[in-house]
């Protein structure tokens, strides 16, 4: 029987959280061997998803780049077995594997293989133990790709090019690029009219009577201003037939309930005065009404098909200056029939099946509404009509799998689309909910 924590004397609990520490370490070792097997030995069609990176985020509680970072190890370390032993053994973190991964799949161009050996060699040890650096070992890397990188200056490589949108818990996007020189030019050439300070009618440009907004947010306001102007520029690729636009997806009701009138004291008097009602009514009851409003069965929020739930305040200040698609939607959040009878569908029911599905619908994929196909429960060619009960979003790879396996799906009463397994993935078939309608819901 496992002593409770608080009975542990100091000596104890120090030993019990070394230990568990190395258990950690000997169970992600384990873990990233699991999946490298996974990846040879399981087909596609058994996982449900292109490869275990899709397939772990949607059976654990792993996000979309943890999982992905695994399977990058995993197949990774089958090359390089010293770096996979440090692993194995508990001694160097994943973190640590990954950073000389990293390096030992694309070093530096000009250094020979015997230089790679050492150099790994010299990194795996610096990696072991407690007493690891991840800033001594960054600074070999750096060094030996300043040494043996070749001959393109830094500031000239285009290939070490980056940028990272990752979106926040929040709901806000934060973004990180590196660039060469000449693309760095480019960008700040195009920021620099946008950034300027903004003077007061008056003319004054004094900080605090002007602008005083820091050098940051201007240059945050030029971006959003510079994306403003290519989105309403006729000269753009397109994606999914149409060219690229900003889509807000908000019910009617909310949408006309924020009066023009309305400001912050006629919202609280609102909600105020709901409270007071749900106070008259029985408690369940008055509790399952705040939480259906919290879990989007009531009245909802904005929703944008990238960034997710948008404040009502914001979406209707958003639809001020746009031109609005009516999408008609029932009680369920369900897109009333849009009947066609074309094979293909409309771009005005392509954006009402993003509105009812909003990504992919495949359970755990959640790919972006821009890269998906509207899919015929019922196939075209047995006569299934191109009806949006009969449809539903899923990207190209869940498409084919849904042609090509025993999985199934079908529109439930709610009005959305529900998925069965194959009796090899889930023995009892039991319907799963779209990946959107995945969650808490109050009945």
């Amino acid at each position: 029987m496992t002593t409770a924590i608080w009975q542990l004397s100091e000596a104890e609990l120090l030993a019990d959280a070394a230990a568990v520490s190395h258990q950690i370490q000997l169970l992600e070792a384990r873990r990233i061997a699991l999946v490298a097997d996974i990846d040879t030995r399981v087909s596609r069609e058994k996982l449900g998803f292109p490869g275990p990176a899709g397939w772990l985020t949607s059976t654990t509680l792993l996000s979309p780049s943890k999982a992905t970072k695994i399977v990058a190890l995993a197949r990774g370390l089958k090359n390089f077995p010293d770096i996979a032993d440090a692993v194995n053994t508990g001694v160097m973190t994943i973190d640590h594997a990954a950073l000389i991964l990293t390096f030992a799949e694309t070093p530096p161009k000009n250094l020979p293989q015997k230089g790679q050996d050492i150099a790994r060699k010299a990194m795996i040890t610096a990696a072991t133990g407690p007493g690891a650096r991840t800033g001594r070992i960054r600074e070999a890397i750096t060094k030996l790709h300043d040494t043996y990188g070749g001959k393109t200056p830094p500031a000239d490589d285009t290939d070490r090019n980056e940028l990272f949108a990752s979106k926040t818990l929040n709901g806000r996007l934060v973004l990180k690029g590196d660039f060469d020189a000449i693309t760095g030019e480019k960008l700040l050439t195009a920021l620099s009219p946008l950034t300027e300070p903004r003077p007061d009618p008056d003319g004054t440009e004094t900080p605090k009577t002007g602008d005083d907004r820091s050098p940051a947010k201007r240059r945050a306001d030029a971006f959003g201003h510079i994306l403003d102007q290519y989105l309403a520029s006729s000269n753009r690729p397109t994606e999914g037939g149409e060219r690229p636009h900003l889509n807000l997806h908000i019910s009617l009701r909310d949408l006309t309930d924020l009066r023009d009138s309305a400001d912050v004291d006629d919202i609280a008097d609102d909600e105020n005065t709901r409270a007071a009602d749900e106070s008259d009514t029985d408690p369940v009851t008055a509790d399952r009404g705040a939480y259906r409003d919290l879990f989007g069965d009531g009245t909802t929020v904005g929703w944008l098909p990238w960034m997710g739930p948008l404040s009502r305040n914001t979406s209707r200040q958003l639809a001020c200056d746009c031109v609005l698609t009516a999408i008609v939607m029932d009680e369920t959040g369900s897109p009333i029939n849009l009947a066609r009878t074309a094979r293909t569908v409309t771009a005005k029911q392509k954006k009402a099946l993003i509105a009812r599905d909003h990504t992919c619908a495949f359970p755990g994929c959640g790919k972006p509404a821009a890269w998906t196909e509207a899919h015929h429960i019922r196939h075209w060619a047995d006569g299934g009509p191109t009806d949006m009960n009969n449809l539903v979003l899923l990207c190209g790879f869940h498409h084919r799998l849904l042609h090509h396996s025993d999985w199934e799906v079908f529109i439930g009463t709610d009005g959305h689309p529900w998925f069965v397994p194959p009796a090899t993935v889930d023995p009892y078939r039991q319907p799963r909910p779209s990946h959107a309608r995945a969650g808490p819901h109050i009945a």
